[in-house]
């Protein structure tokens, strides 16, 4: 007798929402039961309506702002949220589902490794996830995978390591407003600065999660802080994505760099130029790692692995894995690999 399709719920239908139901749409044993959003023009409207796709056979999913009604004890297997960068933004959120016995993924960065800078936070989720029989993840493509997961597997091939250097060139074009507006995407170089100075800017999140992940996959104890510096890209062209316009002399993105040490001498570097449309200007795209150690390894992959269907692929792929975990707060570093999922998504599931 075949299992039940896999039940999930959406919980934030903007880029990364939308683009994960056209994907969830295409898998085998998994079906959208609801989605939740509170923007006024796409709510009470058919989700199907909204992609521009057909419903056929499927059964109507229509978009709602009432959570309560939606996300309730039975309702879904699990919930993948796309609300947030932030744990202290998302963490309602999570908890809500968690404490509706539904398992929860979530696209928010910090929550890719939430100890590094919410440690209180990360055990308040560990223990409701565990009181309630449930998992939750963090993850994307960067942090989740390109600059911490993938770094962390190529150790595996070293005897000793030295130090870790990992870049990512990469367009922000595909992301929705809350990235372009952690990136300073279309603002003036004045306010960038005023925006770096008062702390308001975030600019890429993810540094001290990825950095603690390696570091303490690794076993390497950090001293001091995380140093992290960001400088705006200035466009010398017109640009426009999808959810951002960048008039020339105005900021397309952010420059941001990492810095973690151990006893004092920097073991991990990050550097990571995120801008929309760099090809105007002649820039191309790429993730590096160097790994300086026994062995030395060099990994480049060119052009860079798109963060927008990156990201959307890896919370989808991660859902048997959480699926199957022992309850509680889980990050990369303790689940299976992530792999694509070509099959019957119910067949990756453990009775």
């Amino acid at each position: 007798m075949k299992k039940e399709n896999v039940k999930v719920i959406l919980w934030g239908f903007g880029a990364m929402g939308s683009g994960m139901a056209e994907v969830l749409l295409k898998k085998k044993g998994i079906e959208i039961v609801g989605v939740c959003d509170m923007y006024p023009k796409i709510v009470n409207k058919s989700m199907y309506e909204i992609l521009g796709i057909e419903k056929g056979d499927r059964k109507e999913v229509i978009i709602s702002d009432n959570i309560e009604e939606t996300i309730k004890e039975g309702a879904a297997d699990i919930v993948l949220i796309a609300t947030d960068s932030f744990v202290k933004g998302v963490f309602d959120k999570v908890k809500f589902c968690l404490e509706r016995k539904i398992n929860v993924i979530t696209t928010a960065e910090e929550m890719a490794y939430p100890q590094a800078q919410e440690l209180e936070l990360s055990k308040e989720l560990d223990e409701i996830a565990k009181k309630n029989g449930v998992t939750v993840l963090g993850t994307g493509i960067n942090p989740g995978l390109i600059m911490d997961l993938l770094v962390v597997a190529l150790t595996g091939a070293c005897a000793d390591v030295d130090s870790i250097k990992a870049e990512r060139v990469n367009n922000l074009s595909p992301f929705g407003p809350a990235v372009m507006s952690e990136q300073g995407v279309g603002i003036t170089e004045d306010e960038f600065n005023a925006r770096v100075k008062d702390g308001s800017l975030a600019g890429h999140v993810g540094f001290p999660e990825s950095i603690n992940m390696i570091s303490d996959a690794l076993g390497w104890k950090l001293s001091g802080e995380i140093k992290q510096t960001m400088e705006p890209i200035v466009s010398n062209v017109y640009r426009k994505a999808p959810y951002a316009e960048v008039e020339k002399g105005n900021v397309a993105g952010c420059k941001m760099l990492g810095h973690g040490y151990v006893d004092g001498e920097e073991k991990i570097t990050m550097v990571h130029p995120q801008q929309v449309e760099p090809q105007l200007e002649g820039v191309d795209t790429g993730d590096y790692i160097t790994i300086k150690g026994n062995p030395d390894i060099n990994m480049a992959i060119k052009p860079e692995i798109p963060g927008g269907i990156g990201t959307i692929a890896m919370c989808i792929n991660m859902i048997p894995q959480v699926i199957n975990a022992n309850p509680g707060l889980k990050t990369m570093l303790d689940l299976p690999v992530p792999r694509a999922i070509m099959g019957d998504m119910r067949d990756y599931i453990e009775d």
